[in-house]
């Protein structure tokens, strides 16, 4: 199937979802996907990898992935002030409004804001509110939040690592607020050091991160396992880089499936930065698309039905980020689509042995 453009993207979220009960759960569009490439004002220099290109290759992998008759396209709501206010502070969140309307800048060396960076960040946070809110409603089997600039960098009161507020924390604390339990499973190449900090301290959140290590942000360490309210509700899988998808998956059979069991959450919301592909020029690990697509699925059957959210985060290789989102995605409903898969090999391999000690499994 061709590539959409962003003109024809934006005529799909005005038609009618596709009726499909052979293989889906539900009456009407498996997938939700909550995004507006066409308002997507968040401009960045010529030279910076975070750039709106991400976007639309994000949302060309659906149509490349055969599964534009199984999604419904729906621009996001504006997080308000408020809802941001779930985890970060007042004033900070009023700092980016004034800061992106004074004409925006270096916010730090690799974080970058424009005038229209304010609407489009909120857009990012609201996009994982409303995948949450659609999958409650029961209006699909999976919901895809994607959306710039990414955020689990992001902490309660400053920017960083090309993350202005942290979206997939903003869903999780709402969530948390209405008395759920929720895993986020972040696959991100990148520890997410915003979203560890964001719910070190509380029980009602698990936080998973399978990073490279060394790199940015510096942490992520395995022995980082939660606060003293909340001990046992981190956990971190920091790999060397070479490790490929043999050992992720392992790592999901072997460490995390039985953690999060053990957790019992109602959701499932995976922070999908696809920089771990093996094409990506920022870091040093050799997944591939069908890598991502088995370690969704295995995440998938650790909570109910109809309440897995992914949310986009990393990814610089625009083709790595086409063809991981559309197998991650078709993967989810059951459709077969594997571009690619690489294995072989024991890198990173004593990450697991060193996590199965740590936590006694």
């Amino acid at each position: 199937m061709a590539t959409m453009t962003r003109r024809q993207l934006g005529r799909q979220r005005t038609s009618q979802p596709p009726v499909r009960v052979v293989g889906w759960s539900i009456v009407g569009s498996p997938i939700l996907v909550f995004a507006s490439a066409e308002a997507d004002q968040h401009a960045t220099p010529p030279w910076h990898p975070e750039r709106p290109d991400r976007l639309v290759a994000a949302l060309d992998g659906i149509s490349a992935a055969g599964l534009i008759d199984a999604v419904e396209f729906r621009p996001p709501h504006l997080a308000t002030p408020e809802q941001l206010g779930l985890v970060h502070d007042a004033e900070y969140v009023a700092a980016i409004e004034r800061f992106c309307a004074a004409g925006g800048g270096d916010l730090d060396p690799d974080t970058y804001a424009s005038p229209g960076s304010w609407n489009t960040a909120r857009a990012a946070a609201g996009a994982v509110l409303d995948a949450v809110d659609a999958l409650r409603a029961g209006e699909c089997d999976v919901a895809f939040a994607a959306g710039r600039p990414p955020g689990h960098h992001a902490v309660p009161d400053r920017a960083m690592g090309f993350c202005l507020f942290n979206n997939v924390s903003v869903a999780a604390a709402e969530l948390a607020e209405r008395g759920e339990r929720v895993a986020i499973v972040d696959w991100d190449v990148h520890h997410g050091n915003g979203t560890q900090d964001i719910f070190y301290d509380d029980p009602r959140v698990m936080y998973v991160s399978l990073h490279e290590s060394p790199l940015y942000p510096g942490t992520g360490r395995a022995a980082e396992t939660g606060g003293a309210g909340a001990p046992r509700s981190t956990l971190n899988l920091p790999f060397p880089a070479g490790t490929r998808g043999d050992v992720y998956r392992r790592a999901v059979d072997e460490v995390v499936a039985p953690i999060i069991a053990e957790f019992a959450p109602d959701w499932l919301l995976i922070s999908a930065g696809f920089d771990g592909h093996r094409a990506d020029p920022l870091a040093g690990l050799e997944l591939t698309a069908a890598d991502y697509a088995d370690l969704a699925v295995r995440l998938q059957q650790l909570v109910p039905a109809q309440r897995t959210a992914v949310v986009l985060e990393g990814g610089y290789d625009l083709d790595a980020l086409r063809y991981s989102t559309g197998a991650t995605l078709a993967a989810l409903i059951g459709e077969p689509y594997r571009p690619e898969r690489a294995s072989g090999g024991e890198v990173g391999a004593p990450t697991i042995v060193a996590a199965r000690q740590h936590w006694d499994l």
